[in-house]
């Protein structure tokens, strides 16, 4: 496994320069089931936004994956439970296990901690190629809930 050195990491915003190379990145088949496409997640993007918060994943000069955050959203709908956290990630299907899921789950971290957050949420569905053992490995912790049908997870952030 090919670590990335980090140096060149970055977050870009999505602008019309590059949204091409947003919608370029795919997931391996076998993980389609368990990330919307990054066309849905834009689409969301736009409806939503006062919360999301998508950017594009680059090694250099390469696109290597897709994110969108969210930031205090009325979780429960009635005011209860404001939350905040990584709403999709995408890794490209020929870059995965070099490091840029972990630098995309601490750049939202970095994020919702300068907005005074002190929890990151995710959800995820179960299954053999999901995301559980990723996010688990990160630390994530089941909250007991779901949100659909999928695993509610949360980071506490320190």
């Amino acid at each position: 496994m090919t670590m990335s050195s980090g140096a060149s990491l970055r977050l870009e915003e999505i602008t019309p320069s590059n949204v091409d190379a947003a919608l370029a990145v795919k997931v391996r088949p076998d993980q389609e089931f368990a990330v919307a496409p990054v066309v849905k997640s834009l689409a969301e993007a736009y409806v939503h936004p006062d919360v999301a918060w998508p950017r594009l994943i680059m090694d250099g000069d390469r696109p290597v994956g897709f994110l969108m955050a969210f930031f205090d959203i009325d979780w429960k709908l009635d005011g209860t439970m404001i939350r905040s956290g990584l709403w999709r990630l995408n890794i490209a299907a020929g870059e995965q296990g070099r490091g840029y899921g972990r630098f995309a789950v601490q750049s939202v971290a970095d994020e919702i901690r300068r907005r005074g957050g002190r929890e990151l949420h995710v959800t995820w569905h179960e299954g053999g190629h999901g995301p559980e053992g990723f996010y688990r490995g990160l630390g994530f912790r089941r909250t007991g809930e779901l949100s659909g049908d999928q695993v509610v997870g949360v980071l506490a952030l320190e």
